[in-house]
């Protein structure tokens, strides 16, 4: 029997650089594959690949119990949906962007579970959040002020910064991965 697949949770604040940095390690390494997550969110909406509802058909997916993990952020609903659970199971590793808020419950329920942590400084996040074009400038800097956040008691993660150049950062997380979980 194949060994179950693990589940990276990839968190860091907002202009860290999580799709992408998700996107390319998933293209670096054959066999690991990202979480497509659904979110009250306009489709047009750029950035990730996600799946645009609408919150009735978001709540309406949640009391059917189609979401393993789903958490509130910024406005908008979040659900990772249940069809994660079969892939695992068939030893496929995979990279999900998650709130911290649900780290602990990602924890508890999928055995191996890690958690990545991407960190950048203050000023390259505030050039990237600029560029997505999809905050206001207040809610830019609300963003940034919740940059320095701290992960949930029992937590441990790998942390990478951020800040250079991709290849490097994909290189640190390709590295890490191989290695034995932070204890």
């Amino acid at each position: 029997m194949a060994r179950p697949g693990r589940l990276v949770g990839v968190v860091g604040p907002s202009g860290v650089g999580k799709d992408s940095v998700m996107s390319a390690v998933a293209a670096a390494r054959p066999g690991i594959f990202l979480v497509r997550r659904v979110i009250t969110r306009q489709a047009d909406a750029g950035g990730e690949d996600f799946e645009a509802v609408s919150e009735p058909e978001f709540a309406r997916r949640q009391a059917a119990g189609g979401f393993l993990l789903s958490w509130q952020a910024h406005g908008l609903h979040y659900g990772i949906p249940q069809g994660l659970s079969a892939r695992l199971a068939k030893g496929e590793d995979a990279l999900v962007n998650l709130s911290r808020s649900v780290l602990q419950e990602a924890q508890a329920k999928f055995p191996g579970f890690r958690t990545l942590l991407l960190t950048a400084p203050v000023p390259v996040l505030a050039e990237r959040l600029a560029e997505r074009g999809r905050e206001s400038a207040e809610e830019i800097e609300g963003r940034l002020a919740r940059a320095g956040f701290a992960l949930p008691d029992g937590i441990r993660a790998d942390v990478v910064e951020n800040a250079g150049a991709l290849e490097d950062t994909v290189a640190q997380v390709l590295r890490r991965l191989d290695e034995a979980p932070v204890e």
